[in-house]
């Protein structure tokens, strides 16, 4: 039986946690990652989401961005390296603290928003993260985009890794992610989204924007908490990958 996991950013927008909205998103998920301080999130939203997640048995993780909330960490910054890597290391060290107070399992780290673009292609870049989290340790999952370099760079730092496909982005001819300027880079019909997570798990391949067919093969599939219907996206995911007889599991399983 073909099996995936099914992953989200959580903890970025405290509305969303205190309203219900985050949660609502969680019985269709297996892993979450939670912001950790760099581009949103704090002590009290992250114990929040750590809780939350423990309630509906899913496994959770850091998401360290670049340390700019106006931002979002979604605007691509220069930052030295060793900025880079301390950085990560205080996010990744925040919310190591955080889940241990819980009694949650630290399993995963994944980058965010520009942090996770640039490092695609950016080896120097790939390596200061890391370095970054591999000071608290590594014996966490990196988890990276399905068919880049930065997949290598982790593993050769000692990691296991985890490829990464998006059910809710449209893709580039190249594999990378269609960038947030265009206004088609987001998926927003929840069928649309569930066709796409089936065919990178049964195919292995996602349509690009050009139309052409792109090879994706992936152990985690990103459906984003911030994107508009994000429940009902989740929730199609979910039920077009059980409907085929797709297993949900953690990175953990």
């Amino acid at each position: 039986m073909k099996s995936i996991d099914l992953n989200c950013d959580m903890g970025e927008i405290p509305e969303a946690i205190a309203d219900g909205t985050q949660e609502s998103l969680m019985p269709s998920l297996t892993s979450v990652n939670i912001a950790c301080g760099g581009h949103a999130g704090d002590e009290q939203t992250m114990k929040a989401t750590v809780e939350q997640a423990l309630r509906w048995n899913l496994a959770v993780g850091a998401h360290p961005g670049y340390p700019d909330r106006a931002n979002f960490g979604r605007l691509e910054l220069k930052m030295p390296p060793e900025l880079i890597a301390d950085s990560v290391f205080e996010q990744v060290r925040a919310f190591a603290e955080v889940a241990g107070t819980c009694g949650a399992r630290f399993v995963h780290v994944k980058p965010h928003g520009a942090l996770y673009n640039q490092a695609v292609h950016n080896r120097a870049l790939a390596e200061a993260i890391a370095k970054g989290v591999a000071r608290w340790g590594r014996e966490v999952v990196l988890v990276g985009l399905a068919g880049s370099p930065m997949l290598d760079v982790f593993h050769q730092a000692g990691f296991r890794v985890a490829a990464e496909a998006f059910a809710d982005r449209r893709y580039e001819p190249d594999g990378t992610l269609r960038s947030r300027k265009f206004e088609d880079a987001l998926i927003r019909d929840p069928a649309e989204a569930g066709r796409q997570a089936l065919g990178i798990v049964e195919r292995g391949t996602v349509i690009a924007s050009d139309g052409s067919e792109v090879a994706v093969n992936a152990q985690t599939i990103c459906i984003h908490g911030d994107t508009p219907g994000a429940t009902k996206i989740a929730s199609a995911v979910a039920q077009a990958l059980r409907q085929a007889g797709v297993a949900l599991r953690p990175l953990t399983h």
